[in-house]
């Protein structure tokens, strides 16, 4: 063996012959690449699969912002935002949180923010760059602060997209599902959660990278921003059990709490009432909009039923995702193969977002990558996309109802809104059984081909079983699989 090992290039999946979606498109501009390349053998030249994400990201970007342009010229104002479907919340925010009079977010006295502490420091921060606080919250300023945030939110897109090529292993181009998604461009300016996205794709890499204290610190900081990247550190506890190596999850999971409450706790100890807000928020809102809650309550009311208030959800919100990931938790304890921690962690988000009393358009951003990464197939990816399309477009026109009065043919009824909402879920659900199915039939898993274990495992990565629910004859990937890549690309 060769006592220094030079590390050779990787020869990468191409998609146009891998995926059997993309294979029929690809025909209108040549046909599938040829078997006999070798894609990231053969020097691309300038155009790495990097720079072309970072090139498909920032034409999304000016796509987003193209969305955003009715309300640039004319203003953000009820019911006209949401006719014209350039809603966002940093303007609306910018105006009625004070944060156009110098209110920060959890540093000035008295100020409540229905957001998590990193989330409120964030938008202080950013208003602080907007000039003239003494005019208050004009039109002007309003529209400075959506720039500077939409400018901000694209690097934190583009960082996002490069770190989900950068653990996808031999497929970087899974990562072109985030940089091209059509809910990207509709969603990632209307709030901060690309910003969430962005620590939890980190935390992953890092994770991926056998660096488990650099991952907690990163999932810490996602969860101070919005609570969802906590919920990576269910894949990573099922998978520490199934394989016994329990020291990186406990790693994980201190530097976790550790970031978190390095964060929290200044501003917890210094005012509490403030600080426990969001809590309180959350807890005492009634079903929130496109929630499986709010469309209950929509559909029972027109038929004289009984709506359901904010402590039943609470219980039964709580308790449904708490069986959902029991649910999984078995699943991955008992099936044949060990999961994947992207598929656990893409599985467990989406329990939450289903079960959850809101859900806001932009939480979509939360899926992107994990969907990338747990399931790459373009076909599932854009049955889904659509039906989030549809929602997108609804809940405007649903909220544009709501708040206008206007004229009948410009709204949508209620049962149509609803009809989105179900759409919406069943799409989320179908991506959840694709991933459940590959899961019991690894043959099947794209990901897993030529000896490829987890490429977002890191210390799971090729581990094996020791502990599992049921007598079965697991499949073990020998260690030697991963040491070279394969000679043929798939």
């Amino acid at each position: 063996m060769d006592p220094s090992p030079r590390r050779r290039p990787m020869r990468i999946v191409a998609p146009s012959r891998n995926d059997p979606f993309l294979r029929k498109f690809s025909e209108v501009i040549g046909g599938p690449l040829g078997r006999f390349t070798a894609p990231g053998i053969v020097t691309p030249g300038f155009f790495t699969v990097e720079r072309v994400l970072i090139l498909f990201t920032t034409l999304s970007a000016l796509l987003a912002v193209l969305v955003k342009m009715p309300c640039r010229a004319g203003g953000w104002s009820t019911p006209d935002h949401f006719y014209q479907a350039c809603y966002s919340d940093w303007p609306e925010l910018f105006r009625t949180r004070g944060l156009g009079e110098g209110v920060f977010p959890f540093l000035t006295e008295g100020a409540f923010f229905e957001y998590p502490v990193l989330l409120g420091l964030l938008a202080g921060a950013t208003a602080l760059l907007i000039p003239g606080q003494e005019d208050g919250a004009t039109a002007l300023r309003s529209l400075q602060y959506f720039d500077v945030n939409a400018l901000l939110a694209t690097g934190a897109w583009i960082a996002a997209v490069v770190l989900t090529m950068r653990m996808s292993g031999r497929r970087p181009w899974d990562a072109a599902m985030v940089a091209l998604a059509p809910t990207a461009v509709l969603a990632v300016f209307i709030n901060w959660d690309i910003w969430a996205v962005l620590l939890a794709a980190a935390g992953m890499l890092a994770f991926a990278r056998n660096k488990p204290v650099a991952a907690g610190i990163l999932i810490g900081l996602g969860t101070a921003l919005k609570l969802y990247p906590v919920l990576i550190l269910g894949a990573v506890l099922v998978l520490a059990l199934r394989t016994l190596r329990l020291r990186p999850a406990v790693l994980t999971f201190a530097a976790a709490g550790a970031a978190w409450l390095a964060v929290n706790l200044p501003f917890l100890l210094r005012d509490y009432e403030s600080w426990r807000y969001f809590l309180s928020f959350t807890s005492d809102r009634p079903a929130g909009y496109s929630s499986i809650w709010f469309g209950w309550n929509l559909t029972v009311e027109r038929y004289g039923g009984a709506t359901v208030d904010a402590a039943f959800i609470n219980v039964w919100a709580y308790l449904l995702f708490a069986l959902a990931c029991a649910g999984i938790a078995v699943l991955a304890l008992s099936a044949e193969r060990r999961p994947r921690l992207a598929q656990l962690a893409f599985l467990i988000v989406a329990a939450f977002i289903l079960t959850n009393k809101v859900y806001s358009p932009q939480f979509v951003l939360w899926l992107l990558p994990l969907v990338a990464l747990a399931r790459p197939r373009w076909r599932d990816f854009l049955i889904w996309q659509f039906f989030e399309v549809m929602h997108w477009w609804a809940i405007w026109m649903y909220l544009a109802r709501e708040t206008s009065g206007g004229a009948a043919q410009n709204n949508i009824d209620s049962p149509y809104y609803v009809l989105a909402v179900l759409g919406h879920v069943l799409a989320t659900v179908y991506l959840m059984g694709a991933v459940v199915s590959d899961i019991l039939n690894p043959a099947g898993d794209p990901v897993r081909r030529n000896g490829v274990d987890d490429p977002q495992g890191g210390p799971f990565n090729g581990a094996p079983d020791r502990w599992v629910l049921r007598r079965a004859k697991t499949v073990q990937v020998p260690l030697e699989a991963h040491a070279a890549p394969s000679k043929e690309a798939q």
